[in-house]
């Protein structure tokens, strides 16, 4: 029988996400690991089951169980829990942090809790999406073994017992009451270092790594949650600054409706979102790596930024298809047509996101440099019509225009003594003129383009950054039109495709589920606040990852995961929510507008 048959996919509420900040894998409810992309996040996959390819390392107990798991606090080291008939068995598992750029280590500690724990162990290799097939594996003296597969070279310790079969390497271990064991698996593109790695040092070095980077978070209304979404941030992010948006490609959207993507690439605007929650939660490490990636990717290019890149820095390749079966309801793919398109409001939220580090004396000369570069590209592009935040056809979105708005005026607002505040101020001024001349509804919000009379959800960030005050009529009335138009059961959809019902065109969108409550928040609704808050916290899986969007009929997430964006809100929002409203809003009311 074949790993793919014998592991196959669950719901994505049950995956928990292992990452080292350079990879990312999605492992089960039943030990497997389902999903893991190396040497980093965009390349090939030697684990693929989770979207129908070979390959995948399981530890799984025998007999009959029931499983569970949790996140150690502020870490993103996984237990996996197992009730058996005959007792408790976990399985304590983490990627090696922060990782190496080139190797993984995969640490793995299976404890007998309570009883004696019978496990089945399968570690089958297959790289290309499972595609390339696994070199005959061989054991050395130490009762080590080294397998290679496609580019990739892998070595296993704590195996000796494995046998090699069709369905990869299997081993049956059998460990008595309070006994643990130890796995540890290296992968690498390159050849692997003659020193193997001691699972002790390794978990000792992890654990510290942990502390170290996730910060307490204690001026939040849900710090264990705050903790969580920034342990997810920092792991989807590469010791070169750059946080992917999600670990995964081709997790439907939406079933049989063709909406499969690959986000394991930076996109400008996600790691924006998430540079200014870390600067709101005061934790300036995911801040400074946010403005290092944005600004460098600026001076590089300009005033043609790309919406996404490489967390190397480099071009997203082209959309293309897998031969593979595909998560169920979706199908496979790889690559991203994003890098076929324009999307203004990329500018807008990197000069957010430049004000904001500014406002902490953490911008340096070269994001200065970046910040001008930005704020010319707004000056010189605004009138084209762009893909905007949900990526659709080219148009004037009426979001992207505002959102450059706010981020004019934030930078402005953040160094007012230097030359370009007067610059950001008067073109700030001239793009909400020609945005207000055309883009206002009759009935006093903010619709989606000049011809297009609908309400968007995502309408409501460009005031929440400071486009317009709180109480200008336009913010309120868009405010309302969402509440009234988008909402079902405090949860919110990002516009409406068509006349069938919200729920039937698409999920629940989580990042908008946490700006309307932002958003209630500016305007001193703290009780309705709190409110789209705790709806939208509890729409995450068992091990609290959240996707993009949130099915409220089958109650299940849908879209890639994790998804970055949201946690970002999530953590921004946690931070602002116990903040007192009016200390931004009457600030916000002295703009002009």
């Amino acid at each position: 029988m074949s790993t793919t048959s014998s592991f196959p996919p669950h719901a994505l509420h049950d995956y928990a996400l292992l990452a080292d900040g350079e990879r990312g894998a999605l492992i089960g409810p039943d030990g497997a690991v389902a999903w893991l992309c190396a040497p980093t996040w965009h390349d090939d996959a030697v684990f693929a089951s989770l979207i129908g390819g070979a390959g995948v390392y399981a530890i799984t107990p025998r007999g009959r169980w029931v499983p569970g798991g949790y996140y150690e606090e502020g870490t993103l080291i996984w237990r996996s829990r197992w009730i058996t008939t005959g007792g408790v068995i976990e399985c304590r598992e983490t990627l090696a942090f922060p990782g190496e750029a080139n190797r993984l280590v995969l640490l793995r500690r299976i404890v007998a809790v309570d009883g004696t724990a019978h496990v089945r162990v399968v570690l089958d290799a297959r790289a290309d999406y499972g595609r390339a097939p696994q070199a005959t594996p061989h054991r050395d003296d130490t009762g080590v073994w080294h397998l290679n597969t496609g580019h990739h070279r892998l070595r296993w310790q704590g195996a000796a017992p494995a046998t090699a079969r069709a369905e990869g390497l299997t081993a049956d271990l059998v460990l008595e009451p309070g006994e643990h064991h130890d796995l540890v698996l290296e992968c690498s593109d390159s050849p692997l270092p003659h020193t193997l790695p001691r699972a002790e040092t390794a978990w000792d070095a992890t654990e510290q790594a942990w502390r170290r980077g996730v910060p307490p978070l204690e001026r939040t209304i849900a710090p264990r949650d705050a903790r969580r979404a920034y342990a997810t941030l920092r792991g989807l992010t590469s010791h070169g600054g750059g946080m992917v948006a999600a670990a995964t490609t081709s997790l439907p959207e939406r079933a049989e409706t063709g909406r499969n993507y690959d986000y394991r690439y930076v996109w400008i605007r996600d790691q924006s979102y998430a540079g200014q929650a870390a600067a709101a939660a005061d934790a300036p490490e995911l801040l400074d790596a946010a403005v290092r990636f944005v600004g460098e990717r600026l001076l590089a290019d300009g005033p043609r930024l790309a919406p996404a890149y490489t967390v190397h820095g480099k071009p997203v390749p082209g959309q293309h298809e897998l031969d593979l079966p595909g998560y169920p309801g979706g199908f496979s793919r790889i690559g991203n047509h994003v890098d076929k398109q324009f999307q203004l409001d990329c500018f807008g939220e990197a000069l957010l996101l430049f004000a904001a580090a500014e406002r902490r004396g953490r911008l340096d000369a070269d994001a200065r440099k970046a910040a001008e570069l930005a704020v010319g590209a707004v000056g010189e592009r605004w009138r084209e019509p762009d893909a905007g935040i949900w990526e659709l056809d080219p148009r004037p979105w009426t979001h992207s225009r505002l959102s450059c708005v706010a981020g004019l005026r934030a930078l402005a607002g953040a160094a007012p003594g230097r030359p370009l505040a007067d610059t950001c101020a008067r073109l700030a001024d001239t793009l909400l003129a020609a945005v207000s001349a055309t883009s206002v509804h009759p009935d006093g919000y903010w619709q989606r383009t000049p011809d297009e009379p609908a309400v968007d959800a995502a309408l409501l960030l460009p005031a929440l950054r400071g486009a317009l005050p709180a109480d200008d009529p336009r913010t309120r009335a868009t405010l309302a039109a969402c509440r009234g138009q988008l909402t079902q059961d405090h949860f919110i959809y990002r516009f409406r495709h068509d006349d069938r019902p919200l729920q039937e065109a698409e999920g629940a969108f989580l990042l908008c589920g946490f700006l309307m409550a932002l958003a209630e928040h500016e305007q001193g609704h703290e009780v309705d606040a709190h409110r789209w808050f705790e709806r939208n916290r509890g729409a995450c899986g068992s091990s609290g990852l959240y996707a993009e969007e949130f099915d409220i009929a089958q109650r299940q997430l849908r879209g890639n995961l994790p998804q970055a964006f949201v946690h970002a809100l999530l953590l921004e929002t946690a931070a602002r929510l116990a903040e007192d409203p009016d200390r931004h809003g009457s600030r916000r009311r002295t703009r002009r507008n």
